[in-house]
């Protein structure tokens, strides 16, 4: 016990020299320099006045000298700041294409849950048929090798051709790549419960119904948690992906609107975003399977 406290402490201590090295490294790639010269206000042509207010900098400002960065992205100072602006007020609601991180983030998850539990409502009964028939096994793998690579942007164009309907279109797509996993693992797990588990339920002549609930779920739930986590793991990274193409809401939609609009400091918090809340989900995942582990 003291020695896995002991490793824990030094990997956090480790995780925190890693991250402060990095700011460090940050701060002094985009360390602001001084301009060789700056132009008089009246010397700006009206295209530089109207890129300088489309980037949200003053143009008398920028007439005057301001120090500028070699390469225009954000210093850790200004990364803070759009964070606590962001985190400030993440629900508000400006129209359609001005809503908080707060809001776009929940249409993400709503998103990814329903895709998630639909494909693990026909995944996982589907998975023990296939792996209790050694049969449907050998037949359907071929199926699922060609299926299960295919880019969730193959599958977008195909969906809103056949559904019509983008936010529905990204639910299916979460769906359509995140069954194979868990589909694969819950048939994996499934054929390789222990014999002598499965021979002592013949010899008490258990009903097949209790046998799968109390034989063969139990031995396989380890390996049918990790199909999920990775199925989870895989809807979170489609979804953004599927977003940035259908638009309207979401994660997705906030990073390339946030783009469009030169605003990379809100780019790069929403990818720390999507990141911090991938890790959360996985945590959750990560728990549950301990949960389900058998160790002797």
């Amino acid at each position: 016990m003291k020695a896995s406290s002991s490793m824990q402490l030094r990997a956090g201590l480790l995780s925190t020299l890693i991250l402060l090295t990095f700011l460090a490294l940050w701060h002094a790639g985009t360390a602001p320099r001084a301009t060789v010269a700056a132009a008089p206000a009246a010397q700006l042509t009206p295209e530089q006045i109207e890129y300088a207010k489309l980037m949200g900098k003053d143009p008398a400002t920028l007439a005057a000298g301001e120090p500028k960065k070699s390469d225009g992205f954000p210093t850790p100072m200004q990364m803070g700041k759009a964070i606590a602006t962001n985190l400030a007020d993440p629900f508000y609601d400006n129209g359609p294409n001005d809503k908080g991180i707060g809001i776009q983030l929940a249409h993400s998850l709503a998103r990814v849950g329903l895709g998630f539990f639909i494909a693990a409502a026909v995944a996982i009964p589907l998975g023990f048929v296939i792996g209790m028939s050694p049969l449907l096994y050998k037949a359907l793998d071929p199926f699922i090798q060609v299926l299960k690579p295919i880019s969730p942007l193959a599958w977008m164009p195909l969906a809103l051709y056949t559904i019509k309907d983008s936010s529905i279109s990204g639910i299916f797509v979460i769906f359509i790549c995140s069954v194979w996993p868990m589909l694969i693992n819950t048939a994996f797990g499934v054929a390789g419960v222990r014999r002598d588990w499965l021979n002592v339920a013949k010899t008490l002549e258990v009903s097949p119904l209790r046998k799968a609930f109390q034989v063969i779920l139990p031995a396989a739930a380890p390996t049918i948690l990790t199909g999920m986590r990775i199925s989870m793991g895989i809807a979170w990274l489609v979804i953004v992906a599927a977003e940035m193409l259908v638009g309207g809401t979401g994660v997705g939609y906030f990073v390339w609107n946030e783009w469009n609009n030169l605003a990379l400091t809100n780019v790069i918090f929403a990818v720390l975003v999507i990141g911090v809340v991938g890790m959360l989900l996985d945590a959750l995942f990560a728990q549950a399977q301990k949960a389900v582990t058998y160790v002797d």
